[in-house]
């Protein structure tokens, strides 16, 4: 089943010139070392690296009885020179640069050089690469001030939201930034460090259109797993929760059955951020976590939210539930054969904590910030049961909640994505029934689209009760959901 991806258009890619398209700050590391009469050392690299030839002129003035202007047309002359002779292309740029012209998608020089060093660039590149070009000729402020990269989108009338800026140093990173792009760094003298609504790649090689459409709209996948009475049935539970943590990608999870201590020892495991309400709840997320809401006493069922910082201008509310799991409809529609009208009167406990915890997201929730609300909810989807209207999910969908796995997989008999339960075939009474298999644990949400959606077990869990040594630490599976975080 092909998942639901909505892909927001890729406007334009803003490039740097000096280190990111060309080795030119090598070249430009030997003029300044020329000119200064020294060699230079990491101390320096703030005003040399990614900074306009007049701010370098001014910082080697001060050391200097020669002139700010004398300075900056050595500077000029000497780096000019070691263009025209050592150009390099970087690995991956001109690839880049092709696919992007056959995708039919702009690209623009973005370069705190003057124009004259920029044309000699330009014309090694091939100028027909390009559909405009911004120097340091052509803004009364540069680098790492954003009008460069304002000028930019100005000329191609692209909206800097809708632009990755590809950029190799600090100074160039803060002004694309500023300016409201997206930001691909491709470190090369000194090192990038990572932010929200930043990519940090070693090369350009490999860099593809898509991972550039990707970064335009900001991504989070959200996990929702319910630990098992924090995993205490499984030798070695918490480094091989940590392990699928970390091999699931997920962002942030919201988490069911901690044990009282699982979310801040994950979270201080992986350096994330975490909240912790009463002994059962938890979220973890490696976005900073700027507010929290709900009873943080909670009992162990009910609900607790966060709001993330995703990227800047991006919150996302995310809150984690886990309903009773008695009376259980599955049991009771296998087993004892009831019909819908009894399943249905029989969701009233799950139906209440279900209503208290939308009415908790609704008295936190802000406008314009979208929601997710993950959890055990120990009952299955009126989207999966033709015969049955179960409460619970409709409760929530009547909120304005989606649910993303059916979102990204609308057939239940293709697709039914069971998460109850991975370690019961049959039924633990010891009678030998088939356990009955189904979809208890969700990822809804309100503001946000769908890219994919998976339920996920790891490994080949054994059954019940020979569990201790399964690499898979629960007895539900997870529910993992990518969401497009919307365009501000």
């Amino acid at each position: 089943m092909t998942p639901h991806i909505h892909q927001l258009p890729l406007q334009a890619v803003l490039f740097d010139m000096d280190g990111t398209l060309v080795d030119t700050e090598r070249l430009w590391w030997e003029a300044v070392e020329q000119v200064a009469g020294r060699p230079l050392t990491e101390a320096d690299q703030p005003d040399v690296l990614g900074r306009p030839v007049e701010h370098t002129a001014a910082w080697l003035a001060t050391a200097s009885d020669r002139t700010e202007a004398d300075l900056a047309a050595e500077l000029h002359r000497e780096f000019a020179a070691r263009v025209r002779t050592g150009i390099v292309p970087r690995p991956g740029a001109l690839d880049l640069l092709d696919a992007l012209a056959a995708a039919g998608v702009p690209a623009a020089l973005v370069t705190a050089s003057p124009r004259a060093v920029a044309d000699v660039v330009l014309d090694a590149l091939g100028a027909h690469r390009f559909a405009a070009s911004v120097t340091a000729d052509d803004t009364t402020r540069t680098k790492p001030a954003p009008d460069p990269y304002r000028a930019a989108c100005r000329a191609l009338g692209v909206d800097p939201a809708a632009c990755v800026a590809v950029e190799d140093t600090e100074t160039g990173v803060a002004s694309a930034e500023a300016a409201g792009c997206a930001v691909l760094a491709v470190p090369s003298l000194a090192p990038i460090g990572t932010a929200p609504g930043r990519t940090v790649r070693d090369s350009l090689a490999g860099v593809t259109v898509q991972e550039l459409r990707r970064m335009v709209t900001p991504e989070l996948r959200v996990m929702s797993w319910n630990l098992w009475l924090g995993g205490s049935e499984v030798d070695d539970h918490r480094a091989k929760q940590l392990k699928v943590i970390l091999e699931s990608g997920a962002d942030v999870v919201g988490l069911q059955e901690t044990g009282g201590t699982a979310a801040q020892e994950l979270a201080e495991a992986l350096g994330w951020h975490h909240h912790r309400a009463g002994e059962n709840l938890g979220v973890i997320s490696r976005h900073p976590i700027t507010a929290r809401f709900g009873d943080p006493d909670v009992g162990f069922y009910g609900a607790a939210g966060v709001r993330i910082a995703v990227a800047p201008g991006h919150e996302v509310d995310v809150w984690t539930a886990h309903l009773h799991y008695t009376p259980y409809g599955p049991y009771e529609s296998a087993f004892d054969g009831l019909a819908a009208p009894e399943l249905i009167a029989h969701e009233e406990l799950r139906l209440t904590q279900m209503r208290d915890a939308l009415e908790r997201v609704a008295g936190s929730s802000a406008e314009g910030v979208p929601v997710v609300l993950v959890g055990d909810f120990n009952c299955p989807s009126h989207l999966d049961w033709p015969d049955v209207a179960w409460p619970v999910t409709k409760a929530a969908e009547e909120a304005g909640f989606a649910d993303s796995y059916r979102e990204a997989h609308p057939d239940p008999a293709a697709e039914p994505g069971h998460t109850w339960s991975p370690i019961h075939p049959v039924h633990e009474d010891g009678s030998g029934r088939p356990e009955p298999q189904d979809r208890i644990d969700y990822v809804l949400h309100r503001g946000l689209t769908v890219r994919d959606a998976r339920t996920l077990v790891t490994g080949s869990p054994r059954p019940w009760p020979d569990v201790a040594g399964n690499d898979w630490p629960s007895d539900h599976a997870a529910v993992v959901t990518t969401f497009a975080l919307p365009v501000k």
